[in-house]
């Protein structure tokens, strides 16, 4: 690491400097951690040979689940849209009994 604004990385077996904020080093260590475990999981699995193979398989499963994350978030955002509703009818329902 030559200045703050960048950071040494290791995967596979190969170093990458790599542009990175001070601030934002550690969470760019995990990830490459995380990373670096995917693809050697790959590896060790043996059924995919070549590092550019191995890479673009790791980003597919990567991206896959992502997008997965992503269906379960905007599902989570619709419960919580349907439950303010849900809550602004029972507001609603108890002012009329209250006021009945």
């Amino acid at each position: 690491m030559n200045n703050d604004n960048s950071l040494d990385i290791r995967i596979m077996d190969k170093d990458y400097r790599v542009a990175c904020p001070a601030d934002q080093h550690a969470s760019l260590k995990h990830s490459a951690s995380f990373l670096n475990d995917r693809l050697n999981e790959i590896k060790r699995k043996g059924s995919i040979i070549g590092t550019e193979r191995i890479a673009i398989m790791a980003a597919l499963n990567l991206a896959h689940e992502l997008l997965g994350s992503q269906v379960s978030v905007d599902t989570l955002d619709e419960v919580d849209e349907r439950m303010i509703n849900l809550q602004k009818k029972i507001d609603i329902a108890l002012h009329d009994i209250e006021v009945a």
